[in-house]
């Protein structure tokens, strides 16, 4: 009898918090994982891990072709950013090339990699915006634009890979159960202001994640809010 190929992901901010709940998600679902991060990621069965930076497009391009090794990818997922604290007081030329960097050219260099290694029969892409590219928090000036062009990001991909039989989308979580936004009591004050009265756990927003990376049919070029009620349309 014929063995069936697992499908492969491409997976970056993989080594924790959302990133690594997606990773988890696709390995439960039968997937091969290429799990990318600045750091490596823990082992698992079914999964490769790739240190590379997504900011460096020669890294990235070297370390993906190399983990597949004449395979071809089914989806990629850049749910790699960062967040740092910023307003007109208090940004810099550094920090703003720093959290464009990562955040915008970082999805881009994905979108291009994943798209170069993407199956002939077609696959997803699916970044991750935030709610603050709809709905703008205090102290997180260039983080809300940085998201906003992520989404814009996903719109023009979206058009540009259709005829390929790539879709593109994105995800924009509000409040997430991650280390990171439990650092200084962050989340508890933060949740306050979601109608449902808690933030998304891990496991929630992998959820979504593999629905929509899942080769969603009829949906490209669409972001999805994961808010509990922040920002509603």
């Amino acid at each position: 009898m014929q063995t069936q190929i697992p499908p492969i992901a491409l997976v970056t901010g993989a080594a924790s918090g959302m990133g690594k709940a997606v990773a988890d998600r696709m390995l439960a679902e039968g997937w091969q994982v290429i799990a990318l991060d600045i750091v490596p990621c823990p082992p698992q069965p079914g999964l490769q891990s790739v240190q590379a930076d997504i900011c460096n497009l020669e890294q990235l391009e070297e370390g993906v072709r190399g983990a597949l090794a004449g395979r071809t990818l089914q989806a990629a997922v850049n749910a790699a950013g960062i967040f740092p604290v910023s307003s007109l007081e208090t940004y810099s030329e550094a920090l703003y090339r720093r959290i464009f960097d990562v955040n915008v050219l970082g999805t881009l260099n994905i979108a291009r990699v994943a798209a170069e290694n993407m199956s002939p029969a077609g696959g997803a892409l699916l970044f991750f915006a935030s709610v603050d590219a709809f709905a703008v928090s205090q102290n997180q000036l260039i983080y809300s634009a940085s998201k906003a062009a992520v989404v814009s990001l996903a719109k023009s991909l979206a058009l540009e890979l259709v005829d390929r039989g790539i879709v593109v989308n994105a995800i924009a979580p509000g409040w997430v159960e991650t280390e990171g936004t439990r650092r200084g009591g962050r989340l508890e004050e933060g949740v306050k202001a979601v109608p449902m009265k808690r933030a998304a756990s891990l496991t929630e927003i992998a959820d979504w994640v593999w629905m929509l990376s899942h080769r969603p049919s009829y949906i490209t070029g669409e972001t999805l809010v994961i808010s509990g009620g922040v920002y509603m349309r």
